[in-house]
Formats: structure tokens, C-alpha cells, sequence
């Protein structure tokens, strides 16, 4: 397989540093990075529709959109041209039926899940990193994303469906812990070791 048509996913709490390493990989790769965050964002801006209001709903709320809502957006984004090829997604799934929905959409399109990158960090450390993160709401706000109740909250949320998540690609053989307590440097270059 040549390594522009992998489907690579990263997988792990917030704070992990998915982002960061989807998009080095990404650059290594020459891939796009398809994240629910972007989709969220670009929805509540420019769907003038009830998605869009969900949209803008859960970012001024610092919540996680629903399932339903999630599923149609990313109907939409794997329908894009620049998802035809190999990509990362970030942030998706984050529990067992958004896995199943993944896997079914894209078995349609005559792709599949080749890894799974799990970034392995403890809920405290996530914490710790979200707190010095300190994202707004949104672009100007004054309000926190990470503040530390909705911190909690996400990552309460997350920690439900992680297990299965787990389990899930584990039985299929494409699951991958990586230890995210590391440098940069050394994350990137453990993911490295099974992209090759």
C-alpha cells in the first residue's frame, strides 16, 4: 500500500496531543487531517439549518455535539474529493457506534482503518494540559473551552466510551497504544515505527 492511501486514526483524551501529531504526521504523509472539531466549527458558521444551530449550541456550551448530528457531518465530509484519498482523522470516533458508523461508511467507499494511534495519557495529566491550555469558547471570547468544569465533563464523557473504543479496534488488529507522557519528538517518532 503507498502510504498516501492509509486511514489513519488518532484516538486518546484530550490533551494527548492528537492534533499535534496527526498534523506532523500529516505533513510526513502528505495527507489531509479530517477533525470533528473543524466540521463542528465550519457548520455552526455556515449551516444556516438546525445542524448548524446544534453546532453553535454545543461550542457556546463547550459540549460534544450529538451522535446524529456528528454522523451527517461526516457523511458530508467523506464525500469530499480530498477524502477519496488517504487521511488522519482526529477526534473521531469517540465511542463504539461512531466506530461502527466510521467503518460502514467508509466500507462503502472500498476503504478501511488501517491504524488506530491510541496517544495513552492519564486523566490528570489531560487535565493539567487543557488547563494550561486555556482555549476561548470561540475566536474573541472571553469564555473558556477549557475551563475546568467542562473540562471534566469532556473528559468524563470520553472515559465511557474509551474502553470499547479500545476494544473495538483491538480485535480488529489495527490498534496501536503509543505513550503520550513523552516528548513531541519521541511520540512522533514511536508512530513513525508502524507507518513505515
Amino acid at each position: 500500500m503507498t502510504k498516501n492511501t492509509m486511514h489513519i486514526v488518532f484516538f486518546g483524551p484530550e490533551g494527548s496531543g492528537k492534533g499535534t501529531q496527526a498534523k506532523l504526521l500529516s505533513e510526513k504523509l502528505n495527507v489531509p487531517i479530517l477533525t470533528s472539531g473543524d466540521l463542528v466549527r465550519d457548520a455552526a458558521a455556515n449551516d444556516k439549518g438546525i445542524i448548524g444551530e446544534v453546532c453553535r449550541q454545543a461550542l457556546s456550551e463547550g459540549k460534544y455535539v450529538a451522535d446524529s448530528e456528528m454522523f451527517v457531518l461526516w457523511k458530508w465530509r467523506l464525500k469530499d474529493e480530498d477524502a477519496k484519498g488517504g487521511w488522519i482523522m482526529d477526534g473521531f470516533p469517540r465511542n463504539v457506534e461512531q466506530a461502527q458508523f466510521l467503518d460502514d461508511k467508509i466500507d462503502k467507499y472500498g476503504y478501511k482503518i488501517e491504524k488506530v494511534f491510541y496517544l495513552d495519557l492519564n486523566e490528570e495529566e489531560s487535565y493539567k494540559r487543557l488547563i494550561a491550555r486555556g482555549r476561548p469558547l470561540h475566536p474573541g471570547s472571553t469564555e473558556l473551552h477549557d475551563s475546568p468544569e467542562r473540562i471534566k465533563q469532556r473528559l468524563t464523557i470520553y472515559k465511557e466510551g474509551e474502553k470499547n473504543v479500545l476494544d473495538y479496534y483491538n480485535n480488529k488488529g489495527v490498534l496501536f497504544t503509543i505513550d503520550a507522557n513523552q516528548s513531541i519528538e519521541k511520540v512522533h517518532e514511536d508512530i513513525l515505527k508502524h507507518t513505515q
